[in-house]
């Protein structure tokens, strides 16, 4: 297997909540919920590895953890963006 498939998994899945979220939303701003999603996944992936230490970058867990922290990061972004 690739060295860098799990990376790439966890790019691709933000990506993908990024344009599913925009999708439901009916907005346009794809550029605000990929990043949104891209700092959630990191985010996730942070307290993954580091801080929880739950799992290892050579393990597939974190990937579960990055896309559910970027899905509450999509869906705080969301909520909480102004309305003007």
């Amino acid at each position: 297997m690739a060295p860098y498939a799990d990376i790439s998994v966890a790019v691709v899945g933000a990506l993908a909540l990024a344009w599913i979220a925009d999708l439901l939303t009916g907005r346009r701003g794809l550029g605000g919920t990929i990043l949104v999603a891209a700092m959630g996944a990191a985010c996730g992936a942070f307290l993954a590895i580091r801080v929880f230490g739950v799992a290892t970058l050579s393990d597939w867990i974190w990937i579960v953890w990055s896309m559910i922290a970027a899905a509450v990061c999509l869906v705080a972004y969301f909520l909480f963006r102004s309305k003007r």
